[in-house]
């Protein structure tokens, strides 16, 4: 089976991260069970100083060159990545998609209605390249700015529910598609580095979301032992 990791800055992480996959990469290694592979087009961390995705500074240097694949970017989100999954799909021959995306949109390119049809196409691309890919989608997790800015927190909120129902109307038998469950205890001040980033506490929370929508739902994984 081919996991590929799709996101934003909170997935591909900054030069001196974890990151929540290599978290994840741990999980499949200790829980999957058989044969699995880690894929995508792209491998880097951003690089803050440079402000591209440079770096192969992760936190652990034993997180090996071919678990660190996937297609995500700082400063992307549904709306850049509903061009590139089609061919990310086919080229990788990827089964099942473990997706976080949706704040970078609401924060600087579009409104929850835009955001969830940009979503929605997404997974319409993905399915042309695989008709039986699975995915699981995380909602938004409102960060620091939904603190002060009601509109964008309502935002947030509107687009977590347009989420859900794409996911009841697009989920069909054949290409599965699951909304993970928030971390019910993810907390952006003790969590994150910075309101938004996940720390490495942030990471785990982020990585068991995925691997409890797994296992419960399609008996992938086990439980997730931070």
């Amino acid at each position: 089976m081919r996991f590929m990791f799709v996101g934003d800055s909170m997935t591909i992480g900054r030069a001196g991260d974890f990151t929540w996959r290599f978290r994840m990469w741990q999980h499949l290694n200790t829980s999957f069970g058989g044969p699995y592979k880690i894929v995508g087009p792209r491998s880097e961390l951003y690089d803050t100083v440079a402000n591209a995705p440079l770096s192969g500074a992760y936190a652990e240097p034993s997180f090996p060159g071919h678990a660190r694949r996937h297609l995500a970017g700082w400063g992307e989100g549904w709306l850049h990545m509903a061009p590139l999954i089609r061919e990310a799909v086919t080229a990788q021959k990827a089964d099942v998609l473990l997706v976080s995306l949706g704040l970078i949109d609401l924060g600087f390119y579009t409104d929850s209605t835009q955001t969830a049809l940009n979503a929605r196409q997404f997974i319409a691309e993905a399915r042309e390249a695989n008709p039986h890919v699975r995915m699981v989608l995380l909602p938004v997790i409102p960060n620091i700015r939904a603190q002060s800015d009601a509109p964008f927190a309502a935002e947030c909120d509107r687009f977590n529910e347009l989420l859900a129902k794409a996911v009841a109307d697009l989920d069909t038998a054949s290409a599965p598609i699951l909304l993970a469950s928030t971390p019910p205890s993810y907390d952006i001040h003790t969590d994150t580095y910075d309101g938004t980033h996940p720390g490495p506490s942030g990471e785990h929370k982020l990585a068991a979301a995925f691997a409890a929508a797994m296992h419960q739902a399609w008996g992938l994984g086990g439980r997730y032992q931070a």
